[in-house]
């Protein structure tokens, strides 16, 4: 039986995830249930593709995934299951399906359309659980849904390279527990316009000049360990989504503070790459 994941901005405190969970394991005792987050700023769909994004590969195909994410149903907020990469995803048509793959090339779109015979106002726990078993049985988007060609997309979060390749602006999207500023950038796009030149990488007051290609690379362990520039230090690397970090070494957003405190950077501010 196929996996069902979990990614909402419900948070843990309230009930909300625990229901969902019961009204899925009521219809499938046996199916997996695995949470990818539930700690999504609220309504923010941007963060909750990029978390998305660098999960839902790892799961096996055939995998479900429940995106509780600005899903109330209204007019201009329908509700869609789509078949892409060999997974499911099930939310609302926010423009978020679009922001999980860098290239977008669905099987099937259906815009769900069982819910005159469902009585609700939690739509996550009641149609997206409903339509989510129904794929786990084995049963087919058309019966829970009409086939649509298109849908939302969401602009201005894609990076820009300027006329002549000189610079790519770009912006934060997300910012991790550390307090780390992962921008829209990612070395393909970095590579392509540098084509091997020098830069300079601008984020408010912050500036950069290497891109490592991890943490401990920014730290020279042959200077003795109370004579080194280590905790604190600011360093800029593509990170395991191949996405360029502005981030402190072994920051701590809670004692001494992360990037983006220390930077005064936040989602959407913008980053820059000058090149020469």
């Amino acid at each position: 039986m196929p996996i069902i994941t979990l990614t909402t901005d419900f948070g843990i405190k309230d009930h909300f995830v625990s229901a969902v969970k019961g009204a899925i394991y009521s219809e499938l005792p046996e199916v997996k249930v695995v949470d990818i987050s539930h700690e999504i700023s609220p309504f923010h769909i941007t963060e909750a593709a990029y978390i998305i994004q660098n999960a839902y590969k790892s799961f096996p195909k055939g995998t479900i995934h429940i995106i509780g994410i600005d899903s109330e149903l209204n007019p201009e907020n329908k509700h869609i299951a789509v078949a892409l990469d060999g997974h499911y995803f099930i939310c609302a048509n926010n423009g978020i399906v679009c922001l999980i793959t860098s290239e977008f090339n669905p099987k099937q779109i259906v815009e769900i359309n069982i819910h005159d015979t469902i009585v609700s106002n939690f739509p996550v726990l009641d149609v997206f659980v409903t339509v989510a078993c129904h794929i786990a049985r084995g049963g087919t988007l058309d019966v829970i849904g009409k086939t649509i060609s298109e849908i939302k997309t969401i602009k201005g979060v894609t990076p820009i390279a300027n006329v002549g390749n000189k610079q790519i602006v770009g912006s934060i999207i997300y910012i991790d527990n550390y307090g780390n500023l992962i921008t829209n950038i990612t070395r393909k796009l970095f590579e392509e316009v540098g084509k091997g030149r020098k830069f300079k990488i601008t984020a408010r007051t912050a500036v950069f000049e290497n891109i490592y290609e991890r943490y401990s690379d920014a730290i020279n362990f042959e200077i003795e360990k109370n004579k080194r520039e280590e905790d604190g230090k600011k360093l800029a690397i593509f990170n395991s989504s191949g996405y360029l970090e502005l981030a402190i070494y072994k920051s701590n957003p809670r004692t001494v503070g992360g990037a983006s405190s220390l930077f005064g950077l936040y989602y959407r501010d913008t980053v820059s790459i000058s090149f020469e």
